[in-house]
């Protein structure tokens, strides 16, 4: 049986630490699906994407480890499940323990779906990226 896997992110500003989830979700699934937020979507973090959805989406799609790239207009992870039917999904560290995880950690259980968390990159954000920037544009 093969293991479908599925993460999600903005993906703006790509950097190492997308490449590194990208490369760890695919070591442990044989088709990885990743959602990539579209720009009305990523008010989620209380900002706008620097990079297009469609540009964004491209450069995910173009790494070697990604299998397909589809929108993600809901952060609803069940919605996506239920659409996609994964056996995994992979999520940043940073998410660990908060109370949205511990009940999509609880909904997914009960669908039979292993929830993997990745340690975050903390060198590298795109929230850096973007401070660096804007720095250097003053």
């Amino acid at each position: 049986m093969s293991v479908v896997g599925y993460t999600t992110g903005v993906f703006d500003l790509f950097h190492i630490g997308h490449l590194n989830i990208l490369r760890r979700a695919k070591e442990q699934c044989d088709y990885l699906i990743v959602g990539v937020t579209v720009d009305e979507a990523v008010s989620y973090k209380g900002k706008k994407a620097f990079v297009p959805y469609e540009e964004r989406a491209a450069i995910v799609a173009a790494i070697k480890y990604v299998d397909m790239v589809v929108p993600q207009v809901t952060m609803d992870k069940m919605a996506a499940w239920e659409k996609y039917h994964f056996n995994k999904i992979f999520v940043g560290d940073d998410w660990k323990g908060t109370e949205t995880w511990n009940h999509w950690e609880e909904e997914f259980a009960k669908v039979g779906v292993e929830v993997v968390y990745f340690p975050y990159t903390k060198q590298t954000s795109s929230t850096e990226l973007r401070k660096g920037l804007a720095a250097l544009s003053k």
